[in-house]
């Protein structure tokens, strides 16, 4: 992997992360809300477990495991 592509691959990483962060926020939100809509919050969790295993992927590929 060149140093172009590293570079992509971590820029993506960070806006899922910050993504990640910003559902996670809204669901909290959302359940205290006596007005939530319990289909939007699924669908928002979804989305962020979506979220969660493209960053683990992308952690994968950036931070691989190095057998010693």
């Amino acid at each position: 992997m060149n140093k172009e592509q590293e570079a992509q691959l971590g820029l993506e990483l960070a806006i899922k992360r910050q993504e990640h962060s910003d559902l996670d926020a809204a669901i909290h939100t959302l359940t205290q809300s006596q007005l939530a809509d319990r289909m939007l919050i699924q669908r928002l969790k979804k989305r962020k477990l979506t979220l969660k295993d493209r960053i683990v992927q992308l952690e994968n590929i950036l931070l691989p495991d190095i057998i010693a």
